[in-house]
């Protein structure tokens, strides 16, 4: 196929206004809180807005319930619910563009009557607050997967983020017995269980303990970018044969974190590392030196300001991530988790907004992927491992 072609354009147009495109994680309830964002404003220097969310096609977002747990400590549960309802605000405010759905025929209604659907992922253990009636409540507000940790560890399941932090407590097993209790409740529920942000060790223990096939939300291989956050080709692998002998396997959705897309980007991000963090602390001082909340607005342009200056890597990265997880766990393994308004605008060159999934799609069918399997990349893979979850909570239920 001959890149770039009059015909690998329009057929490029062609799947991709026919596909249901599922993105997985954006952290926009984060805007909605602390900066009175609205999905129809100019972004400002967000990621994602209305305008572009209609011009990229994209069908369902899985948005964010991120709480910072250095800033709301002891305040898990209220920063939850605060960034739960600004999800359902934003859907009150814009009905006739914007259903807040809990299910895939949700998902499926809302994209014939061509509205998103706006779904809610909790993105840290920590804001069950060890409580298995609080995880419930959460299911009920709407919640419909979780990430088991953030990048700190919790009572009772290890973070890939505390690797590198000795000072961090750990969990030696990977996940406590209350651990594989919260992903036992989650199969019975029929909240999908996320493995982006945990430890290996915890990895292993969810795989073992889940009766239905897990997700990462926002994840890439380590293969080709070495990062802790990112997947070995073993837990790729173990991905798509999670769920047991009955399942279909889950699914990794690829992070556009630039970060984890590119190994030179990360050596840069490395060795820029310590002076960001100092920024960020004088920032934080000051702050509460003038007696404010430090928001985590301001500590994401901090943060832009330094990894600007880092050269971004090509989109043919990110689609190289694309390939090696279809290669290593299968084609019905892989889709899109694009961590849009969370990693400070450094996406690989060419994406800056859902305006520009179409070219993900084009790069798809350049490298020689057919229409069915960029269906399945850009949403299909996901819906059925959604559709499989909702089948073994079901089945739990008899």
């Amino acid at each position: 196929m001959i890149r770039g072609t009059t015909n690998t354009r329009n057929s490029a147009a062609r799947i991709h206004s026919s596909a249901l495109i599922i993105d997985t994680h954006a952290d926009t309830p984060q805007r909605f809180v602390d900066e009175g964002f609205d999905l129809a404003d100019p972004r400002n220097g967000g990621d994602l807005n209305l305008a572009t969310i209609r011009r990229g096609n994209l069908a369902a977002e899985f948005f964010s319930i991120w709480v910072d747990p250095t800033l709301y400590k002891r305040e898990y549960a209220r920063r939850t619910l605060e960034l739960i309802d600004s999800v359902k605000v934003q859907a009150a405010r814009h009905p006739d563009r914007v259903c807040l759905v809990t299910s895939v025929r949700g998902i499926e209604d809302a994209h014939r009557s061509h509205r998103l659907a706006a779904l809610m992922g909790i993105e840290g253990g920590h804001s069950i607050e060890n409580s298995l009636p609080l995880l419930r409540q959460y299911y009920d507000l709407g919640v419909r997967y979780m990430t088991l940790t953030w990048s700190n560890s919790n009572d009772w399941a290890d973070s890939s983020g505390s690797v590198e932090v000795r000072a961090f407590p750990h969990v030696r097993r990977g996940l406590t017995k209350f651990g594989e209790d919260v992903v036992r409740e989650m199969n019975r529920l029929g909240m999908m269980i996320d493995i982006s942000h945990v430890s290996d060790r915890a990895f292993y223990r969810a795989m073992a303990t889940s009766a239905a096939p897990v997700i990462a939300s926002h994840s890439c291989a380590r293969a080709l970018c070495d990062h802790h956050r990112n997947m070995t080709d073993d837990m790729l692998r173990a991905v798509a044969r999670s769920g047991g002998s009955r399942s279909r396997g889950g699914v990794v959705q690829v992070n556009f974190f630039s970060g984890f897309v590119s190994q030179e980007y990360r050596n840069a991000q490395l060795a820029l590392g310590p002076r960001i963090e100092r920024a960020v602390t004088a920032a934080h001082r000051r702050a509460r030196g003038r007696g404010r909340e430090f928001l985590h607005g301001e500590e994401a342009k901090i943060r832009h300001r330094f990894m600007s200056r880092i050269p971004r890597p090509p989109l043919s990265a990110l689609i190289d991530h694309i390939d090696h997880i279809a290669e290593v766990a299968g084609v019905g393994h892989v889709g899109l988790g694009s961590d849009f308004d969370g990693v400070s605008g450094q996406l690989p060159a060419g994406l800056s907004s859902p305006a520009d999934l179409p070219k993900i799609t084009r790069a798809l069918l350049e490298r020689g992927y057919s229409a069915r399997d960029c269906h399945r990349i850009l949403g299909g893979n996901f819906l059925r491992v959604f559709r499989d979850v909702e089948r073994v909570a079901r089945r739990l239920a008899a």
